[in-house]
This record gives C-alpha cells, structure tokens and sequence, in this order.
C-alpha cells in the first residue's frame, strides 16, 4: 500500500519500516486512551443509574399547586389605549 503514495517501499505504509519513536507510540498510547473513553462514556450514558431508594422517590409524588389567577389590569383615566389601532 505504501507504493501508492509514491514510496520507495512496499512493505510499509509511508516508507521504510524502523523502529518507533516515542512520538509515535504516545500517540498510539493516547488514541486507545481516546478510545477507551468514549466507549466507556457511550456505555455510561446508555446505561443511567435506576432510583433505589424511597428517597429518590419523594420529589416526584408531590402534586403541584394551580397558580391563582391574575386580575386583569385596569385602565386609568385619560389613557389613550383604546384609541390605538389593532
């Protein structure tokens, strides 16, 4: 594959096969840490925690409280809201 790109060899990806540098194997070392990861958080966030205690529970059973209703506003006397067009 490597004669593809225009290499002289073709038994390795982008040239001649040597040894690894330590940049190379940091990178390697930190695309299976990024990899590990996202698996990891993929499986956490498909799997949430379930409730499991009557704590947990609590908040949920209380019923909420209708809002009373607000009067509606008055008018004061001279204004010119009713002379503006709708």
């Amino acid at each position: 594959m490597g004669a593809a790109f225009g290499t002289g060899s073709a038994g390795s990806l982008f040239g001649s096969s040597g040894s690894a540098n330590f940049l190379s194997r940091s990178t390697a070392v930190a695309a299976t840490i990024f990899f590990v990861t996202s698996l990891s958080l993929t499986y956490i966030y498909a799997h949430p925690p379930q409730s499991q205690g009557v704590m947990d529970k609590i908040g949920q059973s209380k019923s909420v409280q209708q809002a009373s209703p607000v009067p509606a506003a008055v008018d004061p006397v001279g204004s010119k809201s009713k002379e503006v067009p709708r």
